[in-house]
């Protein structure tokens, strides 16, 4: 008798059985989803209305007295780890993923990944705000809410950082991927504020976005886990 698909897989990549902790999960992420969306919401209509100007405004100013040769150099490299570079680091962790035979893993980072870039899109285009004007770097074609930067980097870097969280035993690793992940995601949200390519509220735009996508994934991913299970026990064993 040969072994099922589920069982020739990693330990890691195997649907678990539904624990408190999975429906604790599953609230969590919903309840993560729904915060997103009001805060998104209720920024979207203040940036549409035009409360968010001074807010804006001040931030850009603060941040623009920080500037430095050697600092800007730094931003713009950090920014490319938001989409240039980000790209690259994208292929090779699904080519790891799937060496590693972390399939599941590959195709939920591939799915996230899709669906960022088509969120970015249709808000930006729902939205239409023109962007500021750039400090230190070229003027960006596209529209600026929310920042596809920090969407984007959110969703890569915060995902991938879970993907390997959830895979490792060592609770340093855990800890230390996710502050890295954590850190490098601001600071490419900051480098974009610097740059002056976006507003503040782009950013926090980004990252509310982010986090209602990532989140519902979370949710759908629990689900589906939960119904893997369900039907592994309803068939007949032997």
């Amino acid at each position: 008798m040969t072994d099922s698909p589920e069982r020739t897989l990693p330990e890691s990549e195997q649907a678990p059985a539904p624990t408190p902790v999975m429906e604790a999960l599953l609230a969590a992420s919903l309840l993560v989803a729904g915060i997103s969306l009001f805060f998104f919401a209720w920024l979207s209509s203040e940036m549409v209305e035009g409360e968010v100007g001074r807010f804006d405004a001040a931030v850009r100013d603060f941040v623009h007295t920080l500037a430095s040769p050697a600092r800007t150099q730094l931003m713009l490299f950090i920014s490319r780890l938001g989409y240039d570079l980000m790209i690259w680091e994208l292929v090779i962790a699904l080519a790891v993923f799937w060496w590693l035979r972390w399939r599941r893993g590959a195709v939920w980072l591939a799915v996230t990944m899709i669906g960022a870039v088509g969120l970015d899109v249709v808000l930006k285009q729902a939205f239409h705000r023109i962007r500021p004007d750039a400090f230190f770097t070229a003027q960006p074609h596209s529209f600026s809410f929310p920042s596809g930067h920090a969407l984007s980097s959110f969703c890569f870097y915060a995902v991938l950082a879970g993907l390997i969280a959830s895979r490792v035993k060592s609770m340093p690793l855990k800890i230390g991927v996710g502050v890295a992940a954590a850190l490098l995601v601001g600071a490419i949200g900051f480098s974009r504020i610097y740059l002056g390519v976006h507003y503040p509220s782009d950013v926090l735009a980004g990252y509310l976005a982010a986090a209602l996508w990532v989140s519902t994934m979370l949710a759908v991913d629990r689900v589906r886990k939960k119904a893997v299970v369900t039907i592994k026990n309803r068939r007949p064993h032997g």
